[in-house]
């Protein structure tokens, strides 16, 4: 890269090839792609299904169920309609770490594990 032609300009800066001793010279330098993988064809993953299938009842064997957040819930009212008492809400929050930050934002459409109630 040579001076810029007008100081504090980079538009003015060029790449021209430095002449002079010590210079690198990469003219007879070419470059070529190979792979074996160039002409294969692409596996074709469009008729791929997943799924995910378990043994254990819907309650699960620990009496848990699992609630739908609607528009309105809060921890409070859940714990309060499952339990019977507003003040037992750091139960379900602890159930549902892995998908709750904050036990004020809760958003409708997730789904939370209910423990079971119990001492």
């Amino acid at each position: 890269m040579n001076k810029p032609n007008k100081p504090g300009d980079p538009a003015s800066l060029t790449l021209e090839p430095s002449r002079g001793a010590g210079g690198a010279d990469f003219s007879k330098v070419r470059s070529r792609a190979s792979g074996s993988a160039q002409g294969q064809p692409t596996a074709d993953f469009s008729k791929v299904r997943s799924a995910v299938s378990s043994t254990q009842s819907s309650t699960g064997s620990s009496g848990a169920r699992n609630h739908t957040v609607q528009k309105g819930d809060t921890l409070s009212h859940l714990a309060k309609q499952y339990y019977g008492k507003a003040s037992q809400w750091p139960r379900i929050f602890e159930a549902n770490r892995n998908v709750l930050d904050d036990p004020d934002r809760i958003l409708p459409g997730q789904v939370l594990r209910i423990p079971a109630a119990g001492p």
